[in-house]
C-alpha cells in the first residue's frame, strides 16, 4: 500500500515530472522501495474537499542531512527552479517553523510510469485520511 504525501507547493513541478526530491521535517521511517502518491493535499482539506493525487512514486533515496546544506541543483531538484538555496531555506524555515541548521530528511523518488495519474479527484476512503 502507497503513502499519501503532500506536495502543494511543487504539485505543477511533480505533474511535469521535474520534482524528484524532497525535504521533510518527520518520514525518517522511509526507505528505499517504498512507494508514495503524491498529492495536491492531503492533511488540511475542508470537509468534502475532495483528494487530488496527482502521480505514484518509488522512493530511492533516504537520508538526513541540516537544512541548511542544500545545494543550488538540490533546489531545482525540490522543483523549485527560480529559487536559489538562501531562497529555498527561507521558504522551508518560515513554513516549517524551524532554523536553518535544522536536520531534515531528503527524500529522492523515481516516477512509476506505468502508474500515471493525472490529477483526478477522488472520494475519500479510510484509507486516504
Amino acid at each position: 500500500m502507497s503513502r499519501l504525501m503532500s506536495v502543494a507547493p511543487t504539485a505543477e513541478a511533480v505533474r511535469e515530472q521535474c520534482k524528484t526530491v524532497t525535504r521533510r521535517l518527520g518520514w525518517k521511517f522511509l526507505k528505499p522501495g517504498d512507494r508514495l502518491t503524491l498529492c495536491r493535499k492531503v492533511m488540511g482539506r475542508r470537509k468534502g474537499e475532495p483528494l487530488v493525487r496527482i502521480c505514484d512514486v518509488e522512493v530511492v533515496s533516504v537520508r538526513r542531512e541540516p537544512l541548511n546544506a542544500v545545494t543550488l541543483g538540490e533546489v531545482q531538484r525540490e522543483g523549485f527552479l527560480y529559487f536559489g538555496p538562501s531562497q529555498f531555506i527561507e521558504f522551508f524555515t518560515e513554513h516549517m517553523r524551524c532554523a536553518p541548521s535544522t536536520e531534515v530528511t531528503r527524500i529522492e523518488w523515481r516516477y512509476l510510469e506505468d502508474a500515471q495519474r493525472s490529477g483526478e479527484a477522488v472520494q475519500d476512503s479510510p484509507e486516504a485520511s
